[in-house]
C-alpha cells in the first residue's frame, strides 16, 4: 500500500509545483488590475503629471488601500513563484527576482508618506527589475529581457533627458511592464512543462 500511495503523492506534488508557475502570471496580472483599479477611482490622477506611487499615498489617496494592497499581493504571489518554480530553472534570476517581488512590497509598505524612504526603496524595485533581466538574458541565453531591459532604460533616459513631456508614471509602467513581459511568459512555459527560453540552437550543438 505504502509503495502505491508514495509514488502517487509525488505524482500530486509535482502536479501542485506545476500549477505554482500560473502565480508568475497572476502576480503581475493582479498588481496591473489594482493599478487599473485605483487609477479609474481617482480623477485628479494624470499620466502627464503623476507618479503611479501618488495612488498608494497613505494620506492624500483615498485609493491608497486598494493600491497598496495590490503591490503587496503582487510582491507576495511573485516571491512564491520564484522560490517554488523559477529557481529550479534560472537559480541566479530567481534571487533577483526575490529581491524584485520583496521591494515591491516595501514600495507599498513605505508608501510617499515616508517620504525619502519610499524614494529609496522604489529606486531599489527599478534597478533589480533591470539587474533581474540581465541576469535572466544572461543564464538563459535569452533575448527578449535584453529587449527588456533596452526598453525600460530608455524610457527612464528619455524621461530624465525631458525628451517627453510625462509625469514619472509613464517609464514605471513602461519599464515594469517590459520586464514582466519576459516573467509572464517564462510562467506560461514552465506551467506548459517547457524550460524557458530553451536555446534549441545550444542544444543542437551539445547533441
Amino acid at each position: 500500500m505504502k509503495l502505491f500511495l508514495k509514488p502517487l503523492c509525488l505524482r500530486c506534488f509535482a502536479l501542485d509545483e506545476r500549477n505554482y508557475a500560473l502565480l508568475g502570471v497572476i502576480g503581475p496580472v493582479a498588481a496591473y488590475a489594482f493599478i487599473g483599479v485605483a487609477i479609474a477611482l481617482s480623477a485628479w490622477f494624470s499620466w502627464h503629471r503623476n507618479a503611479l506611487s501618488d495612488l498608494g499615498h497613505a494620506v492624500r489617496s483615498s485609493v491608497a488601500p486598494i493600491f497598496n494592497f495590490g503591490l503587496l499581493m503582487a510582491g507576495l504571489l511573485m516571491f512564491l513563484y520564484a522560490v517554488i518554480v523559477f529557481r529550479k530553472y534560472a537559480k541566479y534570476t530567481s534571487v533577483c527576482l526575490i529581491v524584485s517581488a520583496f521591494m515591491l512590497q516595501m514600495v507599498a509598505t513605505f508608501n510617499e508618506v515616508y517620504g525619502f524612504l519610499h524614494f529609496v526603496v522604489s529606486v531599489l524595485f527599478f534597478l533589480s527589475l533591470g539587474i533581474a533581466s540581465v541576469a535572466y538574458a544572461v543564464e538563459r541565453r535569452s533575448l527578449l529581457p535584453v529587449l527588456a531591459f533596452i526598453m525600460g532604460l530608455g524610457s527612464w533616459a528619455l524621461y530624465w533627458a525631458r525628451v517627453y513631456s510625462a509625469g514619472v508614471a509613464v517609464p514605471e509602467i513602461v519599464s515594469s511592464t517590459a520586464v514582466v513581459s519576459w516573467i509572464i511568459l517564462s510562467a506560461f512555459r514552465l506551467y506548459l512543462g517547457e524550460k524557458p527560453f530553451k536555446s534549441l540552437a545550444l542544444n543542437s550543438h551539445k547533441k
